[in-house]
């Protein structure tokens, strides 16, 4: 029982027992008033009736007359005279009165018993009769019981009243208490409330004190670690001239992109070299050369934006050196973006950036799933050193076999893939994610999709997700796989984790359909998971309000692929996700490269310090899961545990 209900219970029941005891007290009190008031009205009454009957006692027709008058006109039990001389009874009347809706258990209760009194009848001096007149107490029973209703309707009504102040009273002293239960259940979401409203009684107020020193306390902790990650993964991923990615990062996520067959999707990758880099050092010395490859970053960086696929993938290899890892990016876009580099870069030789024409030279070379990261590399470079002998253009794109998937046909992708959803050819796919201590105990499948063509071959997701994204139909995929899910998850018991794309966090009236759907099956909420790729992330208010709509559902909310903007670490305190996913371009090797180790290790403490539990994906060495396990990381996913299957 709650301690508003024990208080309020305990003003009632002070109520009873207060309005009880006066009510008993005034009760008595009218009770012996109420006897004192039958005595003397039964001896007024004989008096009375003696004063009267004393010039008429020989008559015995008077004497019947006066006696049936006084008592029809009052509450007798009897009336009765009695002749001195032979003690016989002249005349007698006697009755029981009506109860006037009384009830015998409060007749019972009274206890008020009949009084009587007596006088006597002269005849001249000689005394002649007695009257005796005994009063019934019906008349005061009658008096008490509508006292005690009345009594009784005013205790209802204050006790009403009471009940009513006294709760909101309560309430509002207690409040202060039921938002401590919501930063207890803030806490255990990840998330960090304060009151910023004391309480004015003292009590309350030194509970609330200590318990926002101790919300601010976690927050602070939180920060501080959240804050030491970002620096150590600037350090170790970071180029600390430009700002853009180094060389490290850039191995990771090419290897990444290319070698994961749920990610990998056609693209190009993009090579650029600013020309003469030593001669322009000694030239126009080292602080103009750095301003130079700042600039060229800069150009690099507002070039790219039209394209969010390079989104975190613009880096600075060595020296004058830069590359860009476009996935999903079209032959047409690849030149597009090319030639609008070279003319940028022109400005910066107009300007006296650079006393070099062209500034720089850029190689191309395409890549889809199965290539090898090393000859994609060898590629570019060849691109790029075929450019850097040419004059006029300052650009190549070297095309090889796998050229043709990259620029697969348009139409053929299109009809696919509106036949594909119309007619629901997606499998689900469903990867193992296990415990880290005990690989044997399953956390929940990750669902992945497949496409299944005309010959009944299944296509993995990255070969079709960027054909999907450009011709809008991601928002559809996600509806079909959500339906998909929720009726596979009706024939067992295990939890899933779904992925959401952009494009449905983007749609208002997409995401309002998904969310639709949940609300349908909103007793499958504890065993279904969605998840947000870290390049997909919406704005923090969004993502907050997107994180109290599934949570209201009983839904939750995690993301995958973190540690490209580990930045916005600080933030995952208040949207209370389930897990975070950490990108397995920095699990992989981390057995042998010791960075990695660090910068894991400080995520994990970041996440340690809100419990939010890490999962580690594409571990696929037992030496990658040791250094995992002894880090404490909650989760692994790879295909060390199982490779993506249909459900079995």
């Amino acid at each position: 029982m709650s301690l508003f209900k024990q208080l309020l219970i305990a003003i009632c029941l002070f109520l009873v027992v207060a309005f009880s005891g006066s009510f008993m007290v005034s009760l008595e009190s009218s009770r012996t008033q109420y006897v004192n008031q039958l005595r003397s009205h039964a001896q007024d009454a004989a008096t009375a009736l003696a004063l009267s009957l004393t010039p008429n006692i020989d008559d015995p027709a008077m004497v019947e007359l006066l006696v049936s008058s006084i008592f029809d006109s009052g509450y007798y039990a009897s009336i009765r005279v009695v002749d001195l001389a032979t003690d016989k009874t002249i005349v007698e009347r006697s009755g029981i009165p009506d109860n006037n809706g009384v009830p015998n258990w409060f007749v019972k209760l009274i206890g008020l018993e009949p009084a009587g009194g007596d006088a006597l009848v002269s005849r001249g001096w000689e005394q002649a009769a007695r009257v005796e007149v005994v009063s019934h107490p019906m008349f005061a029973l009658a008096k008490l019981w509508q006292s005690a209703l009345g009594s009784l309707g005013w205790l209802l009504l204050c006790g009403a009243v009471s009940v009513v102040l006294g709760g909101l009273l309560l309430r509002r002293q207690l409040k202060p208490l039921d938002y401590m239960v919501k930063q207890s259940h803030a806490i255990a979401r990840r998330e960090f409330l304060s009151l910023p409203d004391l309480p004015r009684t003292p009590e309350l107020r030194r509970v609330v004190q200590a318990m926002n020193q101790m919300v601010e306390k976690l927050k602070a902790l939180f920060q501080e670690q959240a804050e030491r990650s970002e620096k150590l993964r600037t350090e170790s991923y970071q180029d600390n001239l430009t700002g853009l990615a180094n060389r490290r990062y850039f191995e990771m996520q090419l290897n990444a992109r290319v070698s994961n067959p749920e990610e990998t999707n056609s693209g190009y990758l993009l090579l650029l070299r600013v020309k003469d880099l030593a001669g322009l050092n000694q030239r126009l010395g080292g602080q103009r050369t750095d301003q130079l490859l700042q600039a060229v970053g800069e150009q690099l960086l507002r070039q790219c934006e039209p394209y969010p696929e390079t989104h975190n993938l613009i880096t600075r290899i060595r020296g004058g050196e830069f590359a860009v890892l476009a996935p999903g990016l079209m032959r047409e876009e690849a030149m597009q973006l090319a030639q609008n580099l070279e003319s940028t870069l022109q400005s910066l030789q107009a300007t006296g950036a650079s006393d070099v024409s062209p500034v720089a030279c850029i190689g191309l070379a395409p890549f889809s799933h199965g290539d090898s990261p090393q000859a994609l590399l060898t590629l570019a470079d060849q691109a790029l050193a075929q450019a850097e002998t040419l004059g006029d253009v300052s650009w190549v794109c070297l095309d090889h076999s796998a050229a043709a998937s990259v620029g697969d046909d348009h139409h053929a992708w299109h009809s696919l893939l509106d036949l594909a959803l119309s007619q629901r050819r997606f499998e689900l796919y469903f990867q193992p994610v296990v415990a880290t201590q005990d690989p044997q105990l399953i956390l929940h499948y990750k669902v992945l999709s497949r496409l299944v063509d005309d010959q009944g071959h299944t296509i993995p997701a990255g070969r079709f997700l960027p054909w999907l994204e450009r011709f809008g139909w991601s928002a559809r995929l996600d509806r079909l796989m959500l339906e998909l899910v929720l009726k596979q998850m009706a024939n067992h018991e295990h939890s899933l984790a779904l992925n959401l794309s952009a494009a449905t966090l983007a749609d208002p009236q997409a995401l309002n359909r998904v969310f639709d759907l949940l609300r349908q099956h909103s007793n499958l909420g504890p065993r279904l998971t969605l998840e947000i790729g870290e390049e997909q992330l919406p704005e923090q208010a969004v993502l907050e309000q997107l994180t109290q709509r599934l949570r209201e559902l009983n839904f939750s909310l995690s993301l995958q692929r973190f540690g490209g903007r580990f930045s916005m670490i600080g933030n995952l305190a208040r949207l209370g996700l389930a897990y975070l996913k950490i990108d397995g371009s920095y699990i992989r090797d981390i057995d042998q490269e010791s960075d990695k180790r660090l910068f894991i290790e400080a995520i994990q403490r970041a996440a340690h310090s809100i419990d939010l539990p890490l999962i580690a994906e594409r571990v696929e060495t037992e030496g990658e899961l040791q250094v995992i396990r002894e880090m404490g990381i909650f989760g692994v996913q790879g295909q060390l545990f199982g490779e993506p299957a249909p459900w079995r």
